[in-house]
């Protein structure tokens, strides 16, 4: 007669094949988030390089349509648009993002991207167009457009790449989302806005890719970066301006 398998042997197997499965599942999560990442990198470097073409175009300036809020994804993607070989024109302001799944402004691990930003995953630092010192008199209420209260930000200045300290430290254009790396949830660099419109205590969780004033970029724990006017890991309000830095 042939010998088949006990309980106590199927048992084993099973229980052989289920911790393999725990020690090999996150490994092959890990790689695929870090392919993800790797994907986020390349398309802040080329946001980079359009925004080198934009400069050469334009007399070493920094993009500024004099809108307040340039700064956010869907609206500083306009004037960089004719350099990044998407070929979308502006509409009343929209944005193809079935067209444009997984290309250059959307990042991979982004999943709120295409329902909340317009298929943007990456901001532009308003210290581009602003002044030392209207961004010391600007905290994240003056940056959110819903409440339209640009305050001393209303005026805006354009700055060329000539003016800028440490390009090798200062964040040009950055993730808005702690996709890649974060504790519980994704946030914004302001974290979780807590009543009063106040930063929250998770807006140092995490880390997110960002591009320096010198085209390259990193992946920056939020840990690393220089506290901005208001205390958050924010490239939009950093001590200085184009003179500071947003790394530690």
């Amino acid at each position: 007669m042939k010998r088949g398998f006990t309980l106590i042997e199927l048992l084993v197997v099973i229980a052989i094949i289920a911790i393999l499965a725990a020690i090999l599942f996150p490994v092959f999560a890990s790689a695929k988030e870090s392919a993800k990442k790797t994907t986020c990198i390349a398309n802040l470097r080329n946001a980079g390089m359009s925004m080198a073409m934009y400069l050469a175009d334009y007399d070493d300036a920094y993009p500024n349509t004099g809108d307040p809020y340039l700064w956010v994804g869907k609206r500083f993607r306009w004037p960089i648009m004719p350099y990044l070989g998407i070929g979308q024109r502006q509409e009343s302001g929209s944005f193809d993002t079935d067209r444009n799944k997984g290309m250059i402004l959307t990042c991979p691990s982004d999943h709120e991207a295409e329902t909340q930003y317009d298929g943007t995953s990456y901001a532009y630092s308003a210290a581009f167009y602003h002044t030392s010192d209207q961004l010391s008199g600007m905290t994240l209420r003056n940056l959110i457009p819903g409440l339209n209260d640009p305050g001393t930000g209303a005026q805006t200045t354009s700055r060329t790449s000539t003016s800028v300290a440490s390009p090798s430290t200062k964040g040009l254009i950055v993730e808005w989302l702690n996709s890649h790396k974060h504790d519980g949830k994704a946030v914004g660099f302001w974290g979780t806005i807590q009543p009063g419109l106040l930063p929250g205590e998770d807006r140092w969780t995490g880390a997110r890719t960002l591009l320096f004033a010198d085209l390259h970029a990193k992946f920056t724990a939020a840990g690393q970066q220089t506290p901005s006017v208001d205390d958050c890991p924010d490239i939009n309000l950093t001590p200085g301006g184009i003179l500071g830095s947003d790394l530690r």
